[in-house]
């Protein structure tokens, strides 16, 4: 039969067996258990007249991603389901080609793989995808040594998920959608930008970068992996503000939320200091909305102004647990009562105090008030305020509140409130946890500010404060009027995250990983195209950056060390202390470099008490110390663990910090059915990849603990529980995090629920 194919350029060509049989081969070449003759014949390709070479290679993606889980007989004839993961590295081989073969032909080469790396940066800048900056920055011999530098051989490295992912959402397309930029071309792009701010040394330092990213050993945040090397390059992924009391404040916090999520960033919003529903204003008795009414703003403006069009804006808001407003803050996200007080797209927090758990604890009562009639009443703000271990300044002024007969309150058992609490999280997975005290205890830079809430993904703390208007006037300039407002800049927190791959560096490495990716994330600082000025300025101020993890269940298993045991402590003792060690040292010699952090001055840092407070007494620790207060450290802030959940998939290991979801199951999405399994799942360590909501949650809160002691933000840190669970058995967790000095909770990841999840923060 006289079969022609038609081909990627268009063209019809006299069908070649033999051309199929060839890209197979190619695809299972050295892929344990991946026979090419198995997969051609599973596929079942019926060849036809006018059939496209890109309908066989989709066939052909498709058999080998169903061969990853498989149904077969045991010995007693019992159906079982076995795994080989390898096919996931076929698959992907064949979807590595079919970007090859369309590069080509859209970039104009002939052959199969990479073009001219230079050609590509000056077409793309032309067309407006590439900034001018790297034109300006690179010299014509620079490009063509990074070109050559590119190896095509760590395209081998993906899985089909993170090949595809990767390609679908990051790589650069022309207006229709057509593949222009190749995976490690995108590396490559991202280490130039990042390397920019190295000046005489950036071609070595570029070079540098791109092993480390190329070599799947970090992950970087999604912004940056999208915007780098682009004309308009905001990098970071999330952001957070405090509202002030009054409508200049809520709406300026509005204007600068759009901003932020137009550029692919979330928003950590803290609404404690907005007065309550039926407080006065201005003198007139029950005037006051409260929070909802402003709280839907918010959610309003994450639907209208959308992450560049990815997916909806994100943001999260935080209220304090003695707010009178709480128990409908609490019903924001759930199905019951009235939706015209609803707001379903945006995520509430609560801020919890030590106090409040210590009346949990022993069943005492709790009074709610509003922030405004406290500041009336009582001369001080309270949300300004935090216990310390030798200090309890807080719990005092709390108490004088309750003295006070003339202030009004809600006074309810502190169970209640918690149940309330729980019934949400167990609805809806929120609200998030922000235990306060313990946050701002352990806080190196007090002497500057306070932490009042955390962003999104709950792994951020860092000092944060409203700004305020000053003055508007009017101004003549050449005929014309101006009118020009000055504000008075508050800190607004910026995130610039990136993280380590636990599933592809072991602790020996980490001397030479760290300090890379540490200098990475001050040059995003450095380079970054913030969205809002005060973003600018405090970014400037403290130098903030969030180191974290990826992988960490693949590098327990990797260890063969399981999730529940005291083994599983001792390792996250040791690896997150070596982290810290690390990064702290690269932030002293990037301060000796370039200088510290401007607000070093009076931080726990240059005391030294930052050390004293983790117990850190070994001779290398009391010598980085001396040297830390010597010559200061670039960094105000410089640990955070980051959910990491695209960017996990992309480098083809586990998220974050949390267990795996399950061992291996079929996903559902668009009506296609993508088989997923573990990292580097095999039979000899099937069972240490015990799934979330099968581990006993007080082994994960133990770990979480134990590694905090060394991390000095937060942690984007998930608890698992199922049906069974009983509300003693929540309640329960809740009070073990407090206990061991978990700063934040991010999801109750019920079972029963699917969580809606952030990609801001994948890093």
């Amino acid at each position: 039969m006289d079969i022609k194919i038609k081909k990627r350029n268009g063209l019809y060509e006299q069908l070649y067996v033999e051309k199929t049989k060839k890209m197979v081969a190619y695809a299972c070449e050295g892929l344990k258990g991946c026979d090419p003759n198995e997969l051609e014949m599973d596929s079942n390709l019926q060849f036809r007249d006018g059939m496209s070479t890109k309908e066989i290679q989709k066939v052909l993606i498709q058999t080998a991603i169903e061969k990853v889980i498989q149904t077969t007989k045991d010995t007693s004839g019992n159906l079982v389901k076995k795994t080989n993961i390898n096919w996931q590295y076929v698959a992907a081989r064949l979807l590595m080609s079919d970007l090859y073969k369309e590069a080509a032909i859209n970039r104009g080469y002939d052959y199969f793989g990479y073009g001219d790396f230079p050609e590509l940066l000056h077409r793309l800048t032309k067309e407006g995808y590439y900034g001018d900056y790297l034109e300006k920055e690179y010299s014509e011999q620079e490009l063509k040594e990074l070109g050559e530098y590119i190896e095509k051989d760590r395209d081998l490295l993906f899985n089909y998920e993170g090949l595809k992912l990767l390609a679908d959402r990051y790589l650069i397309r022309g207006f229709h959608k057509e593949v222009l930029e190749l995976p490690q071309e995108r590396f490559m792009v991202i280490a130039m930008h990042l390397a920019i701010p190295e000046g005489e040394k950036k071609l070595f330092y570029a070079k540098k970068f791109y092993d480390i990213l190329s070599e799947l050993k970090m992950t970087t945040a999604t912004p940056t992996l999208a915007g780098s090397g682009t004309p308009y390059h905001q990098l970071s992924s999330c952001f957070i503000s405090v509202v002030g009391d009054n409508l200049w404040s809520i709406y300026d916090v509005n204007q600068k939320f759009s901003n932020v999520s137009k550029h692919g960033g979330a928003l950590g919003i803290y609404l404690g200091k907005i007065r309550a529903l039926n407080s006065e204003i201005r003198g007139h008795k029950n005037a006051s909305g409260g929070i909802i009414p402003w709280i839907r703003l918010y959610n309003d403006t994450a639907v209208a102004v959308d992450q560049l069009g990815r997916r909806k804006g994100g943001a999260s808001i935080t209220l304090d647990i003695w707010h009178s407003d709480l128990y409908e803050f609490l019903d924001i996200r759930t199905n019951n009562g009235d939706d015209r007080r609803k707001a379903h797209d945006v995520f509430p927090a609560v801020s919890i105090p030590n106090l409040f758990m210590e009346r949990l604890e022993a069943r005492g009562s709790w009074s709610l008030f509003d922030p405004y009639m406290i500041k009336k009443e009582m001369g001080f703000y309270l949300e300004d305020f935090y216990d310390e271990e030798n200090g309890k300044e807080f719990t005092k002024r709390y108490l004088e509140c309750e003295k006070n007969e003339a202030l009004e309150r809600i006074t309810v058992p502190a169970l209640d409130i918690m149940k309330k609490i729980m019934k949400s999280a167990v609805e809806t997975g929120t609200p998030f946890i922000f235990f306060r005290d313990t946050v701002n205890q352990a806080n190196p830079n007090k002497h500057a500010g306070m932490i009042y809430a955390s962003n999104l993904c709950h792994e951020i703390a860092q000092n944060v404060s409203e700004s305020s208007f000053v003055e508007e006037t009017i101004e003549e300039k050449d005929g014309a009027f101006e009118v020009v407002r000055r504000l008075k800049s508050g800190d607004m927190v910026t995130c610039n995250l990136n993280s380590v791959n636990l599933g592809r560096v072991n602790i020996e490495d980490l001397k030479e990983t760290i300090p890379l990716q540490i200098r990475m994330l001050d040059n995003v600082i450095t380079l970054n195209q913030a969205p809002v000025a005060e973003a600018k300025i405090t970014g400037d101020k403290y130098r903030a950056i969030g180191l974290g993890t990826s992988g960490y269940h693949h590098y327990l298993v990797n260890q063969g060390i399981q999730w529940e045991s005291e083994e599983h402590f001792a390792e996250a003792d040791r690896l997150y202390e070596e982290i810290a060690y690390q990064s702290i040292k690269a932030s002293l010699e990037l301060a000796k470099e370039k200088g510290a952090y401007p607000a070093f001055e009076g931080s726990e840092w240059q005391s030294g008490e930052y050390f004293d407070r983790r117990g850190y007494e070994s001779d290398r620790w009391h010598e980085l110390k001396a040297e830390v207060q010597k010559y200061g450290i670039r960094n105000g802030y410089i640990m955070a663990v980051a959910p990491t959940g695209s960017t996990s998939n992309i480098a083809g290991t586990t998220a974050g910090i949390d267990p795996i979801f399950k061992k291996f199951f079929i996903e559902e999405k668009k009506g296609s059915f993508t088989p997923k399994a573990a990292p580097d799942l095999r039979e000899d360590n099937f069972w240490l990849y015990k799934e979330a909501h099968t581990i006993n949650q007080l082994y994960s809160i133990k770990a979480c603990g134990v590694r905090q002691r060394h991390i000095d933000q937060a942690q984007s840190f998930n608890l698992y529980i199922t049906p069974q669970m009983d509300a003693k058995d929540v309640l329960k967790l809740y009070m073990e995090c407090w206990k061991n000095k978990v700063k934040t909770i991010y999801y109750i990841r019920n079972q029963s629920l699917e969580m809606d999840e952030c990609t801001s923060c994948s890093s």
